[in-house]
């Protein structure tokens, strides 16, 4: 073999190994992710803003990406929550003090502005998963009983997306790593000592938040939401405006956020959208959060998305501090 025969081989090897090991973030995905960091005002090094408006699938689109680096410990995560109330999330960036990241989470109804889904601050619950105790079935004698899914950070700032109990009679959320398969019984209350609930461990994290259904299940496009329930019939391939959360491998959390409901500037993302961008973003695992209206990301208070709600922001119960 030749000496310049030999040269090329050791290019190309090196090539190659570059090539395996350049994180999907880094490569920017298979999306025209540009770097829009320097947009936000300051920002920490482990903070990075990424932004695409090119056609999505045939569609004008506009997406946002927030990539944390959770190991800088000068950053710190929580959930805040307005008892009995709504606040814009402009109103929650003010009152945490200007906070670098603030996002909206966890599903709401709005006849008593509460939260529908488990919120966890400094390792206690503050707010419970409604689908977790019950629901009613067709039939007027029984119950549907459905776990949601939430992500959680713990102490040491691993990630983790499971799918929860959890009611008001107990102090810690229990969870399941794998989808649970819907029960129909005549019990309005799951019993935590049902068979079907084989495998329920608690789950120490310091903060969580609920929302749903998931996305990405070990790095795969695996969308829960026949398990979980979230939406009815077709509605999980209508285009609207979306927010997502995951993480990576290498300790990443990515916030995705789509602008939507704005007719040929950004017509929004159907879940399977959601979830491939994730799976293209390298998150190991991912979950849908509310989206619609409630869309909206922050970044050192400034909007991202511009919201779909003609009156702006519309307030929620509930957000992801970023501090």
């Amino acid at each position: 073999m030749k000496i310049n025969d030999i040269y090329q081989l050791a290019f190309f090897f090196v090539l190659s190994m570059m090539i395996v090991f350049v994180h999907p973030t880094d490569a920017l995905s298979q999306t025209n992710w540009k770097n829009a960091t320097d947009q936000f005002g300051k920002l920490p090094e482990s903070i990075r803003v990424l932004k695409s408006d090119e056609m999505l699938d045939g569609f004008a689109s506009v997406m946002y990406v927030a990539e944390i680096n959770t190991k800088d410990k000068n950053i710190d995560f929580f959930v805040d929550t307005a008892a009995k109330r709504r606040l814009t999330p402009s109103q929650y960036h003010a009152r945490n003090n200007q906070p670098l990241i603030v996002v909206n989470c966890s599903f709401f109804e709005f006849v008593h502005n509460r939260n529908v889904n488990l919120i966890v601050q400094n390792s206690k619950i503050v707010g419970y998963d409604t689908p977790a105790v019950s629901r009613k079935g067709p039939d007027t004698l029984t119950y549907l009983h459905t776990l949601g899914s939430a992500f959680g950070i713990f102490k040491n700032r691993k990630m983790d997306i499971a799918y929860n109990y959890n009611d008001s009679s107990i102090m810690v959320p229990f969870v399941l790593q794998s989808p649970y398969i819907p029960k129909i019984d005549s019990s309005r209350k799951l019993a935590i000592s049902d068979p079907s609930l084989v495998g329920l461990k608690k789950w120490k994290v310091s903060h969580a938040f609920g929302g749903g259904p998931v996305l990405v299940l070990d790095g795969k496009i695996h969308i829960t939401n026949n398990e979980e329930r979230k939406f009815a019939g077709k509605a999980i391939a209508d285009k609207h405006p979306r927010t997502a959360i995951g993480y990576t491998m290498d300790g990443k959390l990515i916030i995705l956020a789509v602008q939507g409901r704005m007719k040929g500037l950004a017509e929004g993302a159907t879940l399977p959208q959601m979830a491939k961008i994730m799976v293209e973003l390298g998150c190991v695992e991912a979950m849908n959060l509310d989206g619609g209206g409630s869309s909206c990301l922050l970044i050192n208070g400034k909007e991202t998305i511009k919201p779909s709600d003609p009156n702006g922001q519309r307030p929620v119960p509930a957000v992801f501090v970023v501090k």
